[in-house]
């Protein structure tokens, strides 16, 4: 069963902010080493490297394009 609270006591919390609060310790990666990865992980990266420099290629021959660079070249 359910009982019913008859009284009520109100909860403060102290909000306290970030640039007021006392620093905390960072973690640190040194020492880690390299992440393991497997072969289909490796191939996914690479595939994804690729196609992020090919999208940024095709997005500078485009704004060069439209600034009319490429008319004056070819």
């Amino acid at each position: 069963m359910a009982s019913v609270q008859n009284s009520f006591e109100p909860q403060f919390f102290n909000v306290i902010h970030p640039l007021n609060d006392v620093p905390e310790q960072k973690c640190s990666s040194e020492g880690l080493g390299r992440i393991a990865m497997t072969r289909a992980v490796r191939i996914s990266l690479g595939t994804l490297r690729a196609y992020l420099i090919l999208m940024t290629l095709m997005l500078g021959y485009h704004v060069l394009d439209l600034a009319g660079v490429l008319h004056r070249i070819f």
